[in-house]
């Protein structure tokens, strides 16, 4: 038994501690089922609930949801559209989400699938500092897809 204060009262009967929490009009705890004997505290249970809820509010706050950012290519693409293109994926890494590059090909440039490679091996070679390559190229139907991923602090 553990009152408000944290100050061990000791092992007593059930009744007691209801007696002694009724007399300071708190209520009784058990915070350790599991213990033997189980542990109790005398607390105030809605205050005990609105912190506990408001450590979990904090702590989902921490949490970052990674999305999937898409960046769609084509095989001919013009050099600053690249650029544009790779900044905008950069942005994405940096703001800590994954980066699906997509190269689309239309009509006959499916025929051309190096090119396609060529420019996402680029693409990941430009922004190596910021990232790691999570699903290598791969052609899926009329596009080939890349998956990058940021790098963490801890990999480096």
């Amino acid at each position: 038994m553990v009152d408000s204060d944290n100050n061990q009262l000791g092992i007593m009967s059930v009744k007691e501690a209801l007696r002694i929490a009724e007399e300071r009009q708190l209520d009784l705890v058990e915070v350790a089922p599991q213990a033997k004997p189980p542990v109790c505290r005398i607390m105030d249970y809605g205050k005990f609930k609105y912190e506990q809820s408001k450590r979990e509010k904090e702590a989902k706050k921490k949490q970052r949801i990674i999305q999937v950012k898409e960046v769609k290519l084509r095989p001919r693409i013009e050099d600053h559209d690249y650029t544009v293109k790779a900044k905008n994926a950069e942005r994405f890494l940096k703001d800590g989400d994954k980066v699906k590059v997509t190269i689309m090909f239309r009509g006959r440039e499916i025929v051309h699938t190096d090119l396609g490679k060529n420019l996402l091996d680029r693409l990941a070679e430009d922004l190596k500092d910021l990232c790691i390559v999570e699903r290598q190229p791969k052609l899926e139907g009329k596009n080939m897809i890349m998956i990058l991923a940021p790098k963490n602090d801890k990999q480096d």
